[in-house]
């Protein structure tokens, strides 16, 4: 990051190899849709850019460039509540898509964990249902792998509040899949 800081483009290259698909698996759970994913992910590294010049040199890049994915994943839920609702012809609201897990690479979430879609990964939709605290505590925690203090360092809260919100997330989650009821069981051949 140092490097980077001053100007090295290789130093970038390099940076951007190492975080980018964290930062994207990250962006992807808190919004849900590959494609605004991969649009935040563009956004975070812009304004790591911008900010370069601020950028404490002994610090550790990685909880930094969190936070300002963070901040921008908050402001695309912002902009998503102010967003006008626009009718079809017919005057009805559209269908919501909705983002799954199929067609995606392997890992583009981070890692696959027992859900309800009969084929044993973890359901986008159930994901995006949870509340925006609970959703983002869950991703750090749980799918990235953050300790409670990484993770309360990049929302801006404290670990007891994401052991909580991860722990309600959890929670949540597994009422809804034992609701669902047992996965179908694998035929072994």
């Amino acid at each position: 990051m140092g490097r980077y800081c001053d100007g090295e483009a290789a130093a970038f290259r390099a940076l951007y190899a190492l975080v980018a698909p964290r930062i994207l698996a990250y962006v992807g759970g808190l919004l849900g849709d590959r494609a605004l994913a991969e649009d935040a992910l563009q956004q975070v590294f812009l304004k790591v850019h911008q900010a370069r010049g601020v950028y404490v040199r002994a610090a550790n890049p990685i909880p930094w460039i969190y936070t300002i994915a963070h901040r921008v994943c908050l402001d695309e839920l912002r902009s998503r509540r102010r967003a006008r609702v626009k009718l079809t012809a017919d005057g009805a609201l559209p269908a919501e898509p909705r983002a799954s897990l199929t067609g995606q690479p392997e890992g583009a979430f981070g890692p696959e964990i027992p859900g309800n879609d009969g084929a044993g990964t973890f359901s986008m939709e159930a994901l995006a249902e949870l509340p925006e605290n609970q959703r983002e505590a869950l991703v750090l925690t749980k799918l990235q792998g953050h300790s409670l203090a990484e993770a309360a360092q990049i929302t801006g809260s404290t670990p007891g509040a994401i052991k909580l919100r991860a722990h309600r997330a959890y929670v949540t989650l597994r009422k809804r899949f034992e609701q669902a009821g047992p996965l179908p069981e694998e035929k072994v051949t």
